[in-house]
């Protein structure tokens, strides 16, 4: 944690925090019959790294090495598939939101997908984990052509679990928005501030959940899969709502074990996707 404008004792100097800042875009097109990044651009502390995979599509993993997100920090990621393109998106590890130090130091992070005319794009990111007086506020653009397909995920758990932690106040501001053809065809926003244990205890907001998720595969032919995916999630532990409708399949998961939640999501997404999640989800 570096200090900047600090005086000795008695100066009356003001303390500054360092901040992470961060921008970090990868684009793909289709050359010589076959999916490759025609741009890679980072910066700050936000960064970048191209695998080699046995897939026959390039995966591209997204990192933060400033190790978490604290208060007042701002990352930036943007994904583009050109026409044709088929490329999956993944992130390192779990993002982490550490203790902010008061409302005006709230983290941000701003995510944009673009999907151009028959590609196949995954948004595969991990789940991102927020401790007690975490503040976030995480934006999701998504724009994509009529007859493009998208696979994508957004996971946060509250705490660890297995550590013995609890979340007892926090602030997310999780935000939505995907055009298919430049029309809005869905929007959501999830919002915690306060409590949070107390706001997912009742029955319609978790019932003691500490981890959600949403999946959702918005492709002309989402909703035939709607059968399946139900039969899938009807052996969850975890509490599963499937619903399709006008080329989008959207999959709600709430949990009170982050570690069950993980496991089943990993199943339903391999049966989505019809093969093995990235290797970082195993490592």
């Amino acid at each position: 944690m570096g200090v900047g404008g600090v005086g000795r004792a008695g100066f009356g100097c003001a303390t500054r925090l360092e901040r992470a800042r961060g921008t970090a875009e990868v684009a793909f097109a289709v050359r010589d019959g076959a999916t490759r990044a025609r741009r890679l651009y980072q910066e700050g502390q936000a960064k970048i790294r191209m695998p080699r995979t046995h897939e026959t599509s390039p995966t591209a993993v997204f990192l933060n090495t400033a190790g978490g997100i604290a208060g007042g920090d701002a990352l930036a990621f943007s994904a583009i598939w050109d026409d044709g393109a088929a490329a999956t998106v993944t992130s390192q590890a779990a993002e982490r939101v550490y203790r902010a130090t008061g409302a005006a130091e709230t983290g941000r992070i701003d995510n944009r997908i673009v999907v151009g005319a028959g590609a196949s794009a995954e948004w595969l990111p991990q789940e991102t984990i927020l401790f007690d007086g975490a503040r976030l506020d995480r934006r999701l653009s998504v724009d994509m052509a009529a007859d493009a397909r998208l696979l994508m995920v957004e996971t946060v758990f509250l705490g660890r679990a297995a550590m013995g932690e609890r979340v007892e106040r926090c602030f997310l501001a999780d935000r939505f928005e995907i055009r298919r053809a430049g029309r809005l065809v869905y929007a959501d926003v999830l919002r915690l501030d306060g409590d949070a244990a107390a706001i997912l205890a009742g029955p319609a907001t978790g019932g003691g959940a500490i981890a959600t998720s949403t999946v959702l595969l918005i492709a002309p032919d989402a909703e035939s899969r709607l059968d399946a995916c139900r039969e899938i999630v009807e052996s969850f532990e975890t509490e599963a709502g499937v619903s399709a409708w006008g080329g989008l399949l959207a999959v709600r998961l709430v949990s009170a074990s982050a570690r069950t939640l993980r496991a089943e999501l990993a199943t339903l997404l391999e049966a989505l996707r019809g093969r093995p999640l990235p290797r970082p989800w195993f490592c």
